[in-house]
């Protein structure tokens, strides 16, 4: 039996007498809610032994194989990132999954598999029992993967791919993840990316479904090495953001000068209403901020991150 007393700090027993005994929910849905609750902090477990490590998601097919040119991109993309001290990210599984985790070597990948009965198991490149979590539902997999990584690859994949890459750019565009790099990774020549990038332009965007600057969020490239490079550049001035209500703080290692601030003022006018953009006078850049135009804050961060060699 539960005990309801606040004083146990019993949340789960506490949820319990409210939606269930009380008939509000169904015994399916709550064993759903419980269900989902657990693998959140499963997932929440095992990233937060890693906790201040830098990590990078890879996305694509569990179908590909290891004779697949992708293959070869995925593995030797995650084996750079490994190399420059990043923790890679993947679901653990098959295709890209396996490819990621190859490159990446045992003691730099993680993993966040889903349970299906068909093509979806852990791959002999990760190490399963200490860095590896299993998940029945998608859609806390997507969290556990999401919120803990700072950059996020996605090579060509269906119908499950598709999903993860366009919840990222949904959570970017909404400001419900931290800003950080979006990279559609292809094979030299390959169209996958290149069809969507002309499908988004001519009928999202086109179509005024989202607005023609909103796709900055995201960069095609079709080498590992243009991956790597277009995530480092993220990083290379821009360090984090914080809100504060009515404007946000940029931290980075070099401020604009005062030609620099006149420019983003005249550049981004959406970011002026009040002080406009200053600076703290050591690492912190100060604007006017609404909880809108993300796309237009990661174009700041573009912009700064310009600044640097």
């Amino acid at each position: 039996m539960f005990d309801y007393s606040p004083a146990m700090n019993d949340p789960l027993g506490m949820m319990r007498k409210t939606y269930l005994d009380s008939g509000v929910v169904s015994p399916d849905e709550f064993a759903l809610a419980v269900s989902a609750f657990g693998e959140l902090l499963a997932g929440a477990a095992m990233f937060e032994r890693h906790r201040g490590l830098s990590k990078v998601a890879v996305f694509g097919s569990a179908r590909t194989k290891p004779e697949h040119p992708l293959y070869k991109l995925a593995e030797d993309f995650s084996r750079t990132m490994a190399d420059l001290g990043w923790l890679v990210v993947s679901g653990g599984g098959p295709g890209i999954m396996e490819a990621a985790t190859k490159g990446a070597g045992f003691a730099s990948t993680l993993g966040v598999n889903i349970e299906l009965p068909f093509e979806q198991f852990p791959n002999p490149y990760i190490d399963s029992e200490k860095k590896l979590v299993e998940m029945s539902n998608f859609f806390t997999r997507k969290v556990s993967m999401t919120r803990p990584s700072n950059a996020f690859v996605v090579l060509p994949g269906g119908f499950g791919t598709l999903d993860e890459a366009f919840e990222v750019l949904t959570l970017l565009h909404t400001g419900k993840m931290e800003p950080a790099p979006v990279v559609f990774l292809d094979q030299p020549g390959g169209s996958f990316w290149t069809r969507l990038e002309n499908f988004i332009q001519e009928e999202i965007i086109d179509g005024q479904y989202i607005n023609k600057p909103d796709f900055a969020l995201v960069k095609l490239c079709d080498t590992a090495e243009g991956a790597v490079r277009e995530i480092v550049r993220f990083y290379k001035n821009y360090r984090e953001v914080v809100f504060t209500p009515g404007t946000a703080s940029i931290l980075v290692h070099q401020l604009p000068s005062s030609e620099q601030l006149a420019i983003l003022r005249n550049r981004f006018p959406m970011f002026v209403a009040r002080g406009g953009f200053r600076t703290n006078g050591t690492d912190k850049l100060l604007f006017d901020f609404d909880g809108r135009n993300y796309v237009n804050l990661r174009l700041v961060i573009d912009f700064l991150n310009d600044l640097v060699p």
